[in-house]
């Protein structure tokens, strides 16, 4: 009894700190408050959207463009008045929440979706010498992990996977996966409609066999005084899937180990212009539309269309942007959330995926990839945030022997659902949590320090704002609070070689390069 009273009395005590309020974030704030806790702080940047509405429940309809720290910290408090909950609409990465913001707090509970903000709050904690409990999921995959410095491993002991990227010609000339079209739809032909029509990307093809290519010049995606909206959408519709089709395929080499795609022309899915009832929309018209689906009386977005209601939603959509949405074409860019940029995309990239022979994709299907969302499973997030809360309370109790690393998995063999090991011990190879130097060869007569910081301490430690020492002279330094004058110095060794440094670096030198936290 005098143990549960002691871990009573150690949550009412605990003043823990939530990053993330989230489809994790919400079930760990319900869990903190009917677990005991008094005193909990949130940070969170992001507003309501209506995606987060299936799983994120502490939030609904009313409170979409609203902060969700706030929403959820409203949400508690109505079952659970007498806490104390302070949120922070703001970023983790902010001034305000530095090394002593964070040392007041007992334990620190990550709910993050981006490995950078990951690794900013690992080094605060690591610098505050507060544990943090990590925590992600993946659909029904999960994971909890445990972090006190000089105890276990920190986050960043371990490599991390870099996010999946295409190469460009896969995505412009030979695509073979539905992903693909889906990259080729949104950063390319989304892009150049209704982004910067200035940008280049491979979609202005000429030819090059000496066919007549008039038509097919840099402004084929200029919209002409005498074209209605359909008309360009046709022209798009025939330049993008049928002329640069043909394009690729007169070059042989390409499709000698390839199956060789096929040219789409609208007069050959759609001969006749659509006719829509009482749609008069152009010159000023009020049409309340804003959605593809809506207009041609498609409902289920996990319906997989024909060849011929894609090109229809094509169209729709492209003629909905242009007469709806005029004032936003030049400065769009693709968002998961906007339904009429989703379905176009869709329409798009199964178009491009028929013409390749590959299958085509639901707009369900299609956004999650668009969007690069593994459907969040609710059920995951709540065990989860359990985890997370017995992994915080044991931190609290000093129980260091109890703390675990708990994995959440179908294991086949053993018919597990959760796996948890044992935390491993820092990796003294570790560049954030050890002294373990870090040996690297470079030129120091070529190399600039601009390269140094770009390329090593930004790019490969992940340091986006790096302090660089060599012994005791500073050498670079970057920082809002810094004066002028001072910047502007820093900013001038930039472009200086290694060696040419006021402190110069070369063979067997030793930098010192930490986080400006």
């Amino acid at each position: 009894m005098a143990s549960l009273d002691s871990q009573t009395e150690a949550i009412k005590r605990a003043k823990v700190l939530m990053v993330g309020a989230g489809g994790i974030g919400c079930e760990l704030l319900k869990t903190l408050a009917l677990s005991g806790f008094q005193d909990i702080h949130i940070i969170d940047m992001d507003t309501i959207e209506v995606s987060n509405l299936n799983r994120q429940f502490l939030f609904r309809q009313t409170h979409v463009g609203q902060s969700k720290a706030k929403v959820a910290r409203d949400a508690v408090l109505k079952f659970r008045p007498h806490i104390n909950i302070t949120p922070y609409h703001a970023n983790v990465k902010d001034p305000e929440f530095n090394v002593e913001f964070f040392k007041q707090f007992n334990v620190v509970l990550n709910g993050l979706d981006n490995l950078d903000a990951r690794r900013h709050v690992n080094r605060l904690c690591l610098a505050a010498e507060v544990p943090l409990v990590e925590s992600g999921t993946t659909g029904f995959l999960g994971q909890v992990t445990v972090h006190a410095k000089g105890k276990t491993e920190c986050y960043e002991c371990q490599p991390k996977p870099t996010p999946k990227t295409y190469p460009v010609c896969t995505i412009t000339s030979t695509p073979s996966k539905f992903v693909h079209c889906i990259v080729w739809a949104k950063d390319l032909l989304f892009a150049k409609l209704f982004g910067d029509k200035n940008q280049g990307n491979d979609l202005n093809v000429r030819s090059s066999d000496g066919a007549d290519s008039s038509k097919h010049t840099e402004d084929v995606f200029e919209r002409n005084l005498d074209e209605d909206s359909e008309q360009y959408a046709r022209k798009i519709y025939d330049h993008v899937f049928g002329y640069n089709t043909e394009v690729a395929l007169a070059n042989e080499e390409t499709w000698k180990n390839r199956n060789r795609p096929r040219p789409i022309y609208i007069s050959d899915v759609l001969p006749d212009r659509i006719t829509k009832k009482n749609a008069k929309v152009e010159n000023g018209s009020t049409e309340s539309a804003v959605s593809a689906m809506s207009s041609l009386g498609l409902k289920n977005p996990q319906d997989v269309w024909s060849l011929v209601e894609n090109t229809k939603i094509f169209l729709e959509a492209l003629r909905l942007f242009i007469v709806k949405r005029t004032e936003d074409i030049g400065n769009l860019t693709f968002d998961k959330d906007d339904q009429l940029a989703v379905e176009f995309v869709t329409a798009a990239a199964n178009i491009r995926a028929s013409s390749f022979g590959i299958p085509l994709h639901s707009l369900f299907e299609a956004k999650g990839i668009a969007g690069n969302i593994v459907h969040a499973v609710a059920t995951t997030n709540a065990i989860i945030a359990g985890l997370i809360v017995i992994e915080a309370i044991k931190v609290l109790r000093n129980d260091f022997h109890n703390y675990r690393m708990t994995y959440c998995l179908e294991h086949p063999s053993r018919k597990m659902l959760l796996m948890p090991v044992e935390p491993f011990e820092p990796n003294k190879s570790c560049y954030v949590c050890s002294e373990t130097p870090l040996l690297l060869e470079v030129n120091t007569s070529t190399s600039k320090l601009r390269d140094f910081v770009e390329k090593i301490v930004k790019n490969k430690l992940g340091m986006s704002s790096p302090l660089i020492m060599h012994g005791s002279n500073l050498i670079f330094e970057v920082g809002d609070d810094l004066e002028e004058d001072v910047a502007a110095n820093y900013a001038l060794n930039l472009d200086k070689v290694l060696a040419e440094l006021p402190t110069p670096v070369t063979n067997g030198t030793m930098l010192k390069t930490q986080r400006r936290i």
